[in-house]
């Protein structure tokens, strides 16, 4: 992904396959693109309002748009344990809503039994490179069917 749009292109592109009670657990370094793939995310789900890092606020739910369906952003940064996130009473949307957790790798897992993880890295020419995991559930065969075999890095 050379650039910011690139990954929201992606993100644009892997909506077209969410669904009610999805979750997406996003990895990577600060800057590495987690919140512009969730733009993108947004963008192909058709949420309102403008989706910007959740850093300071923890999580945010985005009303559905056209397709209907909310997105609730996360930023597990700041979280030090399953308990922080049990907190924001996430379960009551998790159901209904499509839910993307940055740095949520080892806390998010259990808000749903199964779950696509993005593991997001930024070279040293500023590109990206994307490894999807699916983890769990019918992942494998969603992500087949964007093009992206199971572990595959998408540039």
């Amino acid at each position: 992904m050379p650039t910011a749009a690139d990954t929201q292109e992606f993100g644009q592109r892997l909506a077209g396959l969410l669904r009610a009670g999805d979750l997406v657990i996003l990895t990577g370094p600060l800057g590495a693109g987690k919140t512009a793939l969730t733009q993108g995310i947004g963008a192909g789900l058709g949420v309102d309002g403008r989706i910007t890092s959740p850093t300071f606020v923890i999580a945010r739910t985005h009303r559905g748009g056209t397709a209907g369906l909310p997105l609730v952003h996360v930023d597990a940064y700041r979280l030090e344990s399953l308990d922080e996130l049990d907190d924001l009473d996430l379960d009551t949307d998790v159901a209904d809503s499509v839910t993307v957790v940055e740095w949520g790798a080892g806390l998010a897992d259990r808000l749903a039994e199964s779950h696509l993880e993005i593991a997001i890295e930024r070279d040293a020419d500023e590109t990206r490179s994307l490894s999807l995991h699916a983890r769990g559930g019918d992942w494998a065969s969603r992500l087949e069917a964007l093009g992206q075999p199971v572990g595959a890095v998408a540039c």
